[in-house]
């Protein structure tokens, strides 16, 4: 096997371009437990989420994990799949065609924009090779992870350099910091939890459900907590709320260990007991909806608000295609685009001091 990847052709005369990579976790390609099984493997082999020993957790994995949880989880994907695929697929791949549009209009030709999954298809390294063969010498990595944990954003990252690490003539590479706390970010969520009050009216109580984390991994150093603490807090100033009115709750428990508190489902249960007339659900983390959103919390969550007492629960969806949050991405992705271009064209200052240095150059090797 070669050491390095093959070199897509090269061709003088095709300008080099830049590629933009939008990220998010992934999927399996249909709701069945055996296309489950191969997605649920290689995301819980990842070490970034799993920080067991190796050897121990390849025995829990394939011994139990992999025998049980694919027909369960398959069940789940099957009550959210829709007749284009699966929700996560379809709304990043209408993100990544919107933001291509906006881009587009502003910077001609220039740009390739794509997305790709962390795990499953299409995979990160094989549109690092599609955006190669597009001639992107320069490639700005967007994960969609607002907030950053090493289970998410630093494994995006992970596999871009293991990708480079196999690439003989290696693209430059970008990639946007994490956005919790961004302005047009926030505003975005405020104004989808907006809207959907204008529709469906104001609930007696908001809360924000965040992905949850093992609670150590706070305690060693991963800022995600106080990321989602933050977006909660900035969301619940956008919306004019006093710390009564809503709770910002962390979902997505696996395993026995302590997560991040509270969780969700508690804090769904308890405010069911208090009879509370309207429970408006948000997940300000998840940008596009998905399994732990529409199955997770506007299935599940309901059920179990409804059964313990609480009256009505609307689920707000998640940003998907709404259009600040399209032009929000826009706007991170023209923030790395610095110094490569500036308003669809070369920084006149850089393209000033290039022509100095061409002609000193000149000057230096001119013989006496």
């Amino acid at each position: 096997m070669a050491r390095f990847f093959t070199e897509p052709a090269f061709a003088h005369q095709n300008p080099a371009k830049i590629g933009v990579l939008l990220v998010n976790l992934g999927t399996p390609e249909a709701p069945t437990a055996a296309a489950v099984r191969p997605y649920l493997r290689q995301f819980l082999s990842d070490p970034r989420v799993v920080e067991i020993p190796k050897p121990i957790w390849w025995l829990i994995l394939n011994g139990i994990i992999l025998t049980v949880r694919p027909k369960k989880s398959a069940e789940k994907y099957a009550s959210i799949w829709t007749k284009e695929g699966s929700p996560l697929k379809v709304w990043t791949e209408k993100q990544a065609k919107l933001v291509k549009g906006l881009l587009g209009e502003s910077l001609p030709g220039q740009l390739v924009v794509d997305y790709a999954m962390r795990y499953g298809n299409p995979s990160i390294e094989s549109q690092i090779a599609k955006l190669k063969a597009a001639n992107c010498q320069k490639i700005i990595i967007v994960p969609l992870y607002p907030q950053y944990a090493a289970s998410t954003t630093a494994s995006v990252n992970d596999e871009v350099y293991r990708v480079l690490q196999k690439t003989r003539f290696q693209p430059a590479i970008r990639t946007v910091a994490p956005y919790f706390d961004h302005p047009a970010y926030i505003a975005a969520l405020a104004q989808q939890v907006r809207s959907h009050w204008q529709v469906n009216g104001r609930g007696d109580h908001l809360l924000m459900s965040f992905h949850g984390v093992p609670r150590y991994t706070l305690s060693k150093g991963d800022p995600y907590h106080c990321h989602a603490l933050k977006t909660g807090r900035l969301l619940a100033e956008a919306l004019e709320l006093t710390p009564e009115q809503y709770t910002v709750a962390f979902q997505s428990r696996f395993g026995k260990a302590e997560w991040l508190k509270p969780y969700t489902s508690k804090v769904i249960d308890d405010l069911g007991k208090k009879h509370i007339g309207q429970l408006d659900v948000f997940c300000p983390g998840f940008v596009a909806d998905c399994l732990e959103t529409l199955e997770e919390i506007a299935i599940e969550g309901k059920h179990d608000f409804v059964s313990a007492g609480g009256k009505k629960y609307n689920f707000i969806p998640c940003l998907n295609d709404q259009p600040l949050w399209i032009s929000t991405l826009e706007t991170l992705i023209k923030t790395e685009l610095t110094g490569w271009l500036t308003n669809g064209k070369a920084d006149s200052r850089n393209e000033n001091q290039l022509n100095q240095t061409l002609s000193l150059a000149k000057t230096l090797n001119t013989p006496n």
